[in-house]
């Protein structure tokens, strides 16, 4: 499963978006239960980052691939995505801005991009990131703004100072993930917005956009690798948060937990003993689906006896927590069976039998 979103059209560059609320309490739980280990696992991601940093260009100029779609626009000025920062923005403020996303020409992509790199205020860039982001919803544009470079120049914008640049950033970036060869060049960034996903508040705006775009990127088993480590986070934001933020964090488990390769990482995670009173009736229809989903996905796999000893050892992994017979899950699942909805009851029934 995956998630677009396409974001409301603005009327000129000058406009400013509304600034994110940061209310919201700092998310530690996280934190508690992964221990120790997070600062090896943040000093990897770092370095994952930099390493890759070596391919991103830091110029303002953007490159044309010789032979690429976008060298082969009919009529497409290269020089004119070249131009001085305040010819871009009188340009693109008169024209670009009063165009429909799905009518966006190839240079008034290239100069969003150079406007993106060149501006000086935060609303300017929100305002570009906005209209990339709803031009993004349209696969020509995803293969125009890939071929201009603009994945990486986009994505540049993850560590913005600007909370709603963040954001935007994040919008436009879930619009192109929908497209299989940009996950290809967007895969770098997954443990950067597995971080943000950590250090933002509860519940925010931020934490929403980075689960919608880790949605995307697991839809297939090619990138899920790269979230294995991040299985506690999940579970732990799982227990805290409302319900919108609840179900995007179950879709993401519930894509890992369609890959068999990705089950024996899942189960050994540590899991919050608290996961079993979602098991509950007051909890969400939309919640609570996905996390028999969830659950049946996980008793699908069959540990041997040895590795089923060797997990019964780690008394907070999601094994004992959910699956093993001293869970207390499986006192809550036939009390499901009087559940009003007729789909769960008909998922508690799969999994009991």
């Amino acid at each position: 499963m995956g998630d677009g979103n396409v974001i409301p059209k603005l009327g000129n560059m000058k406009a400013v978006l509304g600034i994110l609320a940061g209310a919201g309490a700092s998310y530690g739980l996280y934190k508690l239960v992964r221990g120790i280990g997070g600062n090896a696992e943040k000093k990897n991601r770092t370095k994952s980052l930099e390493r890759s940093g070596q391919d991103i260009r830091a110029s303002g100029d953007v490159i044309l691939e010789p032979g690429s779609l976008m060298a082969k626009v009919s009529g497409f000025d290269v020089v004119g995505v070249r131009k001085s920062p305040s010819q871009v923005t009188a340009e693109a403020s008169t024209d670009i801005l009063k165009k429909s996303p799905n009518c966006l020409e190839p240079r008034h992509i290239g100069m969003l991009l150079s406007l993106l790199q060149s501006s000086p205020t935060t609303s300017e860039r929100s305002q570009v990131l906005v209209t990339l982001g709803n031009s993004a919803a349209f696969t020509v544009n995803q293969d125009f703004i890939r071929e201009f470079g603009g994945l990486h120049i986009i994505a540049g914008s993850l560590t913005d100072t600007s909370a709603d640049v963040r954001l935007q950033t994040l919008n436009a970036l879930n619009n192109l993930s929908m497209n299989i060869r940009n996950q290809e060049q967007l895969k770098v960034y997954i443990p950067q917005v597995l971080e943000m996903i950590e250090m933002s508040p509860v519940n925010s705006d931020l934490q929403l956009a980075a689960l919608r775009l880790l949605t995307n990127m697991s839809v297939t088993d090619k990138h899920q690798h790269l979230m294995r480590n991040s299985v506690t986070l999940f579970l732990s934001l799982l227990v805290v948060s409302n319900e919108i933020l609840q179900v995007q964090v179950l879709k993401v488990l519930v894509n890992l937990s369609s890959n068999p390769d990705m089950i024996e990482d899942i189960v050994q995670a540590q899991a919050p003993a608290s996961l079993v009173l979602l098991f509950d009736c007051c909890t969400k229809v939309s919640v609570l689906l996905r996390l028999l989903t969830l659950m049946g996905n996980l008793r699908a796999w069959r540990p041997s006896a040895q590795v089923a000893e060797a997990l019964r050892w780690k008394q907070d992994s999601l094994f004992c927590v959910l699956l093993d017979d001293s869970s207390q899950v499986h006192h809550r699942l036939p009390q499901l069976l009087s559940h009003p909805d007729g789909e769960v009851k008909a998922q508690v029934a799969k999994i009991l039998t």
